[in-house]
Order: structure tokens, then sequence, then C-alpha cells
């Protein structure tokens, strides 16, 4: 199987699953860091129980690992965009902070998602929030168009992780920053575990190693690298793990506690730098 065909399934499952989580919502058999319960999670990841509040019902299913438009500082009249932006959720807070002379952008490749968000912004009015459906390795977005661009545990899904960053460099304007949330990985994992379609409810499969994650970020020529928040799921975090999957690391000998550890929720800020004037 070639690299390409293998990656086009890596986007059709993910396709698939998130698009039955806008169509159903989360089962209940999923729940753990990226499942249901959403407020609770929302609060637990940052965010506070008011801005909770603001966003469209429906808007909030639950998915991130992380609240990074804690550190985005927007301001009135931005432009931003929300790379996997789902059901609105981090796309309609950050409207809020942007205001009627702002405008924020959300792209996510699963047509449900993108469908379920056009609906939450036009039932509550958001008029300045547009969502488009494209792969964030190649937005369908203007060069040099935005000021700041977030993810919320999005990026980890992606097989070309460094394409998003280039993307995101190619988007930014000159000065513009980035602040995303993802989950990355302190060790490798181990085969058994990687490749199981469920591992840790499918948020952590395609996990870069931490370093691999800022490396990317560089390569695409973002400055300013600087990891603000970084936490463990903890040793009950492997509850979440499939009994099955379970089972079959105690057979391999493999030390799933030890797996858990090296699992990190990171939030990183950088920036595009701002172009010289010629002297």
């Amino acid at each position: 199987m070639s690299h390409a065909i293998e990656q086009e399934k890596v986007h059709e499952v993910v396709q698939g699953r998130y698009g039955k989580i806008a169509r159903e919502g989360v089962p209940l058999p999923e729940a753990g860091p990226c499942g249901p319960r959403p407020e609770a999670i929302a609060r637990r990841l940052g965010y506070a129980s008011e801005e909770i509040a603001t966003v469209p019902d429906g808007a909030n299913l639950g998915l991130g690992c992380g609240a990074p438009l804690r550190f985005l500082s927007l301001e009135p009249g931005e432009t931003v965009l929300d790379l996997g932006s789902g059901a609105g959720f981090d796309a309609f807070l950050a409207a809020r902070e942007v205001g009627e002379r702002g405008r924020v952008i959300g792209v996510d490749m699963t047509p449900e998602m993108v469908e379920r968000a056009r609906r939450n912004a036009s039932s509550a009015g958001f008029l300045h929030t547009e969502f488009r459906l494209g792969r964030i390795e190649a937005l369908p977005i203007e060069s040099a168009s935005v000021d700041a661009v977030t993810s919320n545990c999005v990026i980890n899904l992606v097989p070309d992780k460094a394409s998003v960053y280039r993307e995101i460099a190619r988007v930014l304007r000159p000065g513009g920053r980035m602040v995303v949330s993802d989950v990355v990985l302190l060790a490798t994992l181990p085969p058994l575990v990687a490749e199981s379609a469920a591992v840790f409810t499918g948020c952590v499969g395609g996990a870069a190693l931490r370093s691999d994650a800022l490396a990317a970020i560089e390569d695409a020529g973002l400055v300013g690298i600087e990891i603000v928040t970084e936490t463990g799921f903890g040793e009950s975090f492997e509850e979440f793990v499939p009994v099955e999957l379970r089972e079959q690391a105690l057979a391999a000998g493999i030390d799933l506690a030890a797996v858990v550890r090296s699992v990190r929720s990171i939030t990183v800020r950088a920036r595009k730098p701002a172009v010289r004037r010629a002297s």
C-alpha cells in the first residue's frame, strides 16, 4: 500500500468517525478525554462556565484537549482561522472576542460537521462567522489573510502534520500568530497500541512525538515557539483503553501505564515573522 493511499485511508476513518459524532453525538462507551460530557470537559480544560453558556446549543461536543483561545489575545476587528472547527465551539468564542468588525473562519473536512456549525451560526446570529469544507493541510484560505490561527486537538488526526504548519505560515499575515492545542507523545507508541483503531478513543493513535511537532513548526518558518501549557492524562486515562487492547498489551508484556504517561496535551504558541522594512 502506498503512502498516499495510507493517508487517504486515515482521512476516511477520521471523517467517518466525526461525521457520526456530528449526527449523533459521542456514544457513552467512548467516554474519555476526547469523549462526551462536553460541559464538564470544557471546564476541566480551562473554559469558564460563562463562556460555555454563550455558544449555541450543540456547538460544544467535548472534543478538545486544551483551551487555546486563552493565549491567543484576540483583538476586536481581527480575522481568526479555526482549524478543524467541528460544530463551532472555539469559533463562536473567538467571534465574540473579535466583535462585529472582526471575522472568524472555521475549516473542517467533515461535511456533517460543517453543516452542523453552519446551522449553529445561523440559529444564533453569528453573521461574521463562516465555515468552509476543506482539509487543514490544504487550506481553502488566501495567503497572508488572517491575523490569528487556532486549533484544538485536531492536528494529531492529520497524517502530514508538517504540511499543516506550512499552511498556517502561508495564511498568516506577517506578524500574525498561532496558538494550538494538540496531543503529542514523549515516546513512540508500541505498534500494538499505535495500530489499534480505537486506541485512547481515537485521539492518540496519530499523535506525533513532541520533539517532532515542535520541529515541524520551526521548519514551517514560524518563530517564538513556546509551549504555554503541558499536561498528562494521568493514570485514570488507562480506564478508557479498550479492554481487548489491555488484554493484548498484557500478553505482549507492554507496560500500558508507562504508555499512558507518555501521552501529553500541549498548547503551543508561535508567530509569523513580521516583514522588515528595507533600509
